[in-house]
């Protein structure tokens, strides 16, 4: 499986202004920039992909892994904070709330622990990753 993005910029890298676009038509010319990105323009940006991209990756691993475990969730929410500093992505953080009927919280958290090092955006990721979560049963 492949999938495909597409950056175009025109301009300076703190004046000029870009779009992104994806094979599934979910982002057609979104506008991206320096204020998107540095400060609080209109707009995405690499880091809020990024953020997005491991929090549904990161919850899509824990469901399958609560499945072959034999438990359905009612629900999974993550909330993903990407870090930049320094020009570097220094950290992932992935917040989870959690309702899983009938699961006990240690067998929860070594099922939640597998999905936060073996989802393949986590893989992917080289900076420091941890978990938090909220489990309801």
């Amino acid at each position: 499986m492949k999938r495909k993005a597409t950056a175009v910029w025109q301009g300076t890298g703190k004046d000029g202004k870009g779009q992104l676009s994806t094979q599934s038509g979910v982002l057609e010319q979104t506008q991206y920039s320096y204020k998107s990105r540095f400060e609080e323009g209109k707009g995405t940006n690499p880091e809020e992909l990024i953020a997005a991209a491991h929090s549904g990756c990161f919850t899509m691993k824990l469901s399958f892994n609560l499945t072959e475990a034999g438990f359905t969730p009612d629900k999974l929410e993550t909330n993903c904070t990407i870090t930049l500093d320094n020009g570097s992505i220094t950290k992932s953080e992935l917040e989870v709330k959690a309702q899983v009927p009938g699961i006990d919280e240690a067998k929860f958290k070594e099922l939640l622990q597998d999905a936060e090092k073996n989802c393949p955006v986590s893989k992917l990721l080289n900076t420091d990753i941890s978990s938090s979560y909220t489990l309801n049963q």
